[in-house]
């Protein structure tokens, strides 16, 4: 016999696997994309640099689908997953932050505004479209901890094996020891 809680704890765990999968594809990205010097100038060289503009095309795209999927599939399945009804995104967000999977609702509500510039204000201002681009550096790293940190929940809260489930996201090497803190 099955329990009623079967179904979403299945359903939380495959959308653990595709948010693990949209993981490393940002990671890839975000390694790629990083290695060079974003600034006013890079942006304006996008359009005689093919190569470059599809990489900040894709790293834009694995942003932005890895956000949407974590805030509006993967929290509120983990929650069904602990026998609990997620609300609005705002409530089920801070949720996520009392439970101590999510660091602060308030930043990620700043990095879906800033995932909403990157796709929708697209370089309207060669100048503000680096900053962003450097700040989604900085919230992809956010990302893979919040994933990292659920992971670890289904774990911890759960009683599920770690050999059971996607394996934890590593962090780029670019990144220098502790820059993922400072968010």
């Amino acid at each position: 016999m099955t329990s009623p809680l079967d179904l979403p704890v299945a359903r939380f765990l495959d959308t653990l696997e595709i948010v693990a999968k949209e993981g490393r594809h940002l990671i890839y990205s975000w390694s790629g994309l990083f290695s060079q010097v974003i600034d006013v100038e890079w942006v304006n060289n996008l359009e005689q640099n093919a190569d470059c503009a599809e990489q900040m095309e894709a790293f834009v795209s694995r942003f932005g689908r890895m956000q949407y999927t974590v805030a509006d599939k993967l929290f509120p399945r983990w929650l069904l997953a602990l026998a609990e009804k997620p609300g609005s995104q705002i409530e089920t967000l801070n949720r996520a932050e009392r439970l101590g999977v999510l660091t602060s609702t308030e930043r990620w509500l700043e990095m879906r505004n800033l995932r909403n510039r990157l796709v929708h204000e697209y370089m309207t201002d060669p100048a503000k479209f680096a900053q962003d681009l450097v700040l989604a550096k900085e919230y992809s790293l956010v990302l893979i901890e919040t994933v990292n940190r659920l992971r670890q929940d289904a774990v911890t809260r759960m009683g599920h094996k770690k050999e059971s489930l996607p394996g934890e996201l590593t962090l780029p090497e670019q990144c220098p020891e502790g820059c993922h803190e400072a968010i």
